[in-house]
């Protein structure tokens, strides 16, 4: 059951020889889903072993470069490597004319259907679902229309005991009703309550990802309880007349809204240039919220099942 996220750029705008710009990979039971896709995105990809072809959903925030530019390479080398099963993209309605122009000025014809989603960033809504995961945006608070993504699982079903299963000789027939709350029957009548035969369904785990956004108070019941939170933390205290200037977000703003949210585990990123030893800026936060950690290019959150 893995639910983990992989840092693939933790820079603000402007990318350094230890830091690209913003993307991440959510990997939810081997399924992979990029979130935003920087100039660069690709390298990283390839540099940390992740598949291109093995992601089918593309999430994207904003219409700021640092968190797109890297898109339209994506698609192309998807192409340029023979894909042939669908692409989905979820952005901004403004990100699909974008990528017209760019795939018709290059005479590119794409080899597989890529299937655009228009989202609209001002609202919480459902922009994915399948049987065991659902995402939704976060409408946040920015110098352009902006959203970040819940991903949230599905209420599991029960699990059935395996030693009880090999004792009792269930039949492989009746664990579907079983997983659904069924009691067990045996050959001589007696029955088996179904909490004595199954545990309770796996507890549901979240990531949310608060992409560019001042402080944001809205966004708290939102991803209220996540198991573990992204929120931009741009600049340290001392700077937070700048940060309010730019519709970025601080550290101890950030440890606030992770605070008041009960997140588990907040991750910080989108560092400015400024800060050679991001480590600052995570201890600064740390005085506000202690589970606080560095988004740093390469790192892997795993959200364990507890």
């Amino acid at each position: 059951m893995t639910f983990k996220v992989t840092i693939l750029g933790s820079n603000s705008a402007i990318p350094t020889i230890k830091r690209n710009p913003t993307a991440q990979l959510v990997n939810h039971n081997e399924r992979f889903f990029l979130v935003d896709c920087a100039e660069g995105t690709q390298i990283q990809l390839r540099k940390y072993r992740i598949k291109l072809q093995r992601i089918n959903h593309i999430f994207i925030s904003h219409l700021h470069g640092d968190h797109f530019f890297g898109l339209v390479g994506l698609i192309s080398s998807m192409h340029l490597l023979g894909r042939k099963k669908e692409l989905h993209v979820y952005g901004p309605a403004r990100l699909k004319e974008i990528l017209d122009i760019q795939l018709e000025a290059s005479e590119t014809t794409l080899a597989y259907p890529m299937v655009f989603h228009p989202v609209a960033q001002e609202s919480n809504a459902v922009i994915y679902e399948d049987e065991k995961l659902i995402i939704s945006t976060i409408p946040l608070n920015h110098s352009i229309p902006t959203c970040g993504f819940l991903f949230k699982e599905k209420e599991g079903k029960r699990r059935i005991i395996k030693e009880m299963a090999k004792s009792l000789d269930i039949p492989v027939n009746d664990y579907v009703r079983i997983k659904n709350g069924a009691d067990f029957i045996d050959n001589d009548g007696r029955v088996y309550k179904n909490d004595e035969i199954s545990d309770d369904p796996y507890p549901i785990r979240s990531y949310a990802y608060c992409s560019d956004t001042a402080y944001h108070e809205p966004v708290i019941p939102i991803i209220k309880d996540a198991d573990l939170l992204y929120y931009e933390t741009t600049f340290m205290q001392d700077m937070a007349d700048v940060a309010a200037a730019k519709l970025h977000a601080t550290t101890i703003e950030a440890a606030t809204i992770a605070k008041m949210a009960n997140v588990n585990k907040l991750i910080i990123g989108h560092f400015s240039n400024r800060y050679d030893n991001p480590m600052e800026l995570v201890n600064e936060a740390r005085t506000v919220f202690k589970n606080t950690f560095l988004a740093d290019d390469g790192k892997v959150f795993d959200i364990d099942l507890s």
